[in-house]
């Protein structure tokens, strides 16, 4: 080792590990945060973005232009802007090309970019692209000193720090990265909401609360129904951080013989197709889902996910309730506003503070481009000036320019020109010198002129500024108008689903409508549907119809007999319609003495109101009277002459009861009066001397009571019932004129 590479001993740095790799570590996490992974607010892009778009405008790569490769962008990037791999440089046009990753794609693509099943782009040399609209919005007036430029990474050329952006990009197309000790998630929106609510922002000093009325929410590029509660939502915006559930949308499609399929149309954001459609087939290998029975890819340009059913008994709801259970067909989207503020200070923002950024970022740019134009229009005044004044003296500007040895030192001395007006008048071509060439000068002065003065009110006016900022808004909703292809709303806003329990082994259970028909003698059959027409049923010689009810295959019937004993038949057990069915007493110990009072659907937590031929009873619990064997279950004790008589099932809103006896008396009380029990005889409903009770029936008071009349139906109002209103055992009066004379109501 020669004496030259040895370092001094003075150079050596006396310093702590810890506090080096603290300093050096502080310097390499502001790095990754300024430099790579949060977004500017102002135009919502991290520098490999920018870099990319501007290299793509230097290659004049603009809509109306042909397309050029990938790769050669790339180069150019990497090359004079962006000192990483090409494959960073590329992974980012090819998602800023794809419609399904970036709401407002700023990148054309041609070429195979990828697919929403996840499959990757070619390679950049097959591939071509140039920018879209949108990209040139976020370019305007980039070459009008409307930004600040910086070194590159060599020195050798120059960077925008920021562009533009005549577009709100970070709302509109979102943004995400994960930089040292911090993160950022920014979903998507639609930008003629954003554009509606930065005018509401111009014209009054505006809340959250009334912003989210107009952003309802995210607007993804894949669709889905977004189900988040708006409460949420508005906090989430008011704190710059949340989440928002979004579900696929789906549709019934119906089939032949009743059968159906769903087919789901949208996806939610960021989920890839193929590896959804893997994880169904997977649950259904599994049997995880038993409900399903196969699942089906039938996308082309449109996504269509075919699931079929196990059966058509299955509820549609239910199973996409377990498939947004068990798959991302329900994803959440969680938020996370944290951006770069004026490209310098990492921060979480809500709502309104990212939007007034864009506003001051706006009316910054249109400062710095209204100086930047009226520094032009006023050197160009100052030239036309120089040429009208060659005109009123054409052949002196002549004779100087031909004989003098420094025309311009005399040009300038003899009309009083600036140099820049000489210069420009030795530079003029002589064709120039024709009469109508200076009408046109004329013209032109007289307009820049008037634009010079426009400009300088908006420099000397905040309020012109704003003015200017608005239209410029106004402009931007019309080109993304809510009836437009690309402006139109994709992801809907829905409402939280409400909660569904989901019973995989009910749902599996065929469920079928029929009709139950029981004869007076108890025999008792199933018809399927529910279109039985009563007059067209046959019963056995000397027996006649009694009972015709509606129900599904899934329903328990609860049969009451005049031994005061409940049985239970589930429908699914009962004989077919084809002939006059079967005994009731084969299926459950309905003893040969006693008589079938009534049969009714089995209703969960519904009250009944039982009664014996005495008039006593009492308010039993559906669920108590469920049998589980044949033999039954006892509830009103009955005994010798005084048998069962009636089964009344209470409506939800009904608080009275109207009890009517075979002596013709009337009578009406609150029910709650009578007790509630599990078992016994009850009390006394009616009071009677001879006879017993004929029939009951529980109404709202308010709503008044209706009884039957004729061939039709009476209607009384609560104030004409005060006269058979009471309490509880009384007596009661004669029913009103025209009541039934079989005192049946």
């Amino acid at each position: 080792m020669t004496q030259d590479n040895i370092a001094p001993i003075d150079s050596v740095i006396d310093q702590q590990i810890t506090d080096i790799l603290s300093e050096r570590y502080l310097s390499y996490a502001m790095s990754t945060i300024m430099s790579r992974s949060l977004p500017d607010v102002r135009d919502g892009m991290k520098p490999v973005h920018r870099r990319l778009l501007y290299a793509m405008y230097q290659l004049k790569l603009s809509p109306d232009n042909s397309p050029k490769k990938c790769a050669r962008v790339v180069g150019d990037v990497i090359g004079k802007f962006h000192p990483h791999g090409d494959t960073a440089v590329y992974d980012t046009m090819v998602r800023l090309a794809q419609d399904f990753a970036v709401r407002y794609p700023l990148v054309d693509g041609q070429g195979n970019f990828g697919n929403i099943d996840g499959d990757n782009a070619a390679a950049m040399r097959y591939t071509e692209s140039k920018l879209t609209p949108v990209a040139l919005l976020l370019l305007e007036g980039i070459d009008e000193d409307a930004v600040d430029f910086r070194p590159t990474y060599d020195g050798d050329t120059l960077e925008p720090v920021v562009l533009p952006a005549n577009f709100p990009n970070l709302l509109a197309n979102g943004s995400s990265g994960i930089a040292v000790g911090m993160a950022t998630n920014i979903p998507p929106h639609n930008v003629a909401e954003i554009c509606d609510a930065l005018k509401l922002m111009l014209e009054k000093d505006v809340e959250i609360e009334e912003l989210v009325k107009i952003i309802k929410g995210p607007d993804f590029p894949t669709g889905g129904i977004l189900v988040e509660d708006n409460k949420n939502i508005i906090n989430s915006y008011k704190t710059g951080k949340g989440a928002f559930r979004l579900r696929a949308r789906w549709e019934k499609e119906e089939l032949k013989q009743g059968q159906y399929q769903i087919v789901i149309t949208e996806i939610p954001y960021q989920v890839q197709k193929a590896k959804l459609v893997e994880k169904i087939a997977e649950l259904i290998h599994n049997k995880k889902l038993p409900m399903l029975d196969d699942v089906m890819d039938e996308s082309s340009e449109d996504i269509r996910l075919v699931i079929v059913p196990k059966n058509r008994n299955v509820e549609p709801n239910l199973l996409m309730e377990a498939l947004f259970r068990h798959t991302d067909l329900e994803t959440r989207f969680n938020m996370n506003m944290n951006v770069l503020d004026g490209g310098k200070v990492p921060r979480v923002m809500n709502l309104k503070e990212v939007l007034q950024s864009f506003l001051n970022h706006r009316q910054e740019v249109l400062l710095r481009r209204s100086s930047h134009r009226l520094e032009k229009v006023k050197h160009r005044i100052e030239v036309l000036k120089g040429y009208l004044i060659v005109y009123l003296n054409i052949d002196e500007v002549v004779r100087i320019i031909r004989f003098e040895d420094e025309p311009k030192q005399s040009l300038m001395k003899t009309f009083g020109l600036t140099e820049i007006q000489a210069e420009a008048i030795l530079n003029m071509r002589l064709r120039s010198l024709r009469k109508l060439e200076e009408i046109e000068i004329q013209k032109e002065h007289d307009k820049l002129c008037s634009e010079r003065d426009s400009l300088e009110k908006i420099i000397g006016s905040e309020s012109k500024q704003w003015k200017v900022i608005s239209d410029e808004i106004t402009k931007l909703k019309k080109i993304f108008a809510s009836d437009t292809p690309l402006g139109a709303r994709r992801t809907m806003i829905g409402t939280p689903p409400a909660p569904i329990t989901v019973d995989l082994d009910e749902a599996m259970i065929e469920k079928e409508p029929i009709t139950v028909v029981c004869s007076a003698k108890g025999w008792i059959r199933a018809m399927k549907g529910h279109n039985v027409e009563e007059k067209d049923l046959k019963y056995k010689d000397g027996d006649k119809g009694r009972f015709v009810i509606k129900v599904q295959t899934t329903d328990k019937l609860i049969i009451f007999d005049s031994n005061g004993r409940f049985f239970t038949i589930g429908c699914d057990k009962l004989p077919s319609g084809r002939g006059f069915g079967e005994p009731i007493r084969l299926m459950v110990d309905i003893p040969n003495e006693a008589d079938i009072v009534d049969v009714i659907i089995f209703e969960p937590s519904k009250k009944m109101i039982l009664a014996s031929s005495d008039g006593r009873g009492f308010i039993i619990k559906s669920d108590a009277v469920m049998a589980q064997t044949k033999s039954g279950k006892q509830a009103l004790n009955v005994s010798g002459k005084v048998k069962a008589k009636l089964c009344h099932i209470i409506g939800e809103k009904d608080d009275h009861i109207a009890v009517i006896g075979q002596n013709r008396k009337l009578l009406m009380y609150p029910i709650d009066e009578m007790p509630e029990m599990s078992r016994g005889k009850g009390v006394i409903l009616q009071k009677y001397k001879d006879g017993g009770i004929s029939d009951l029936k529980t109404f709202n008071l308010e709503d008044g009571f209706s009884y039957r009349y004729g061939s039709g139906e009476r209607h009384m109002e609560k104030e004409e019932l005060i006269s058979w209103l009471g309490k509880r055992a009384q007596t009661g009066r004669l029913p009103p004129n025209g009541f039934p004379k079989d005192n049946k109501f």
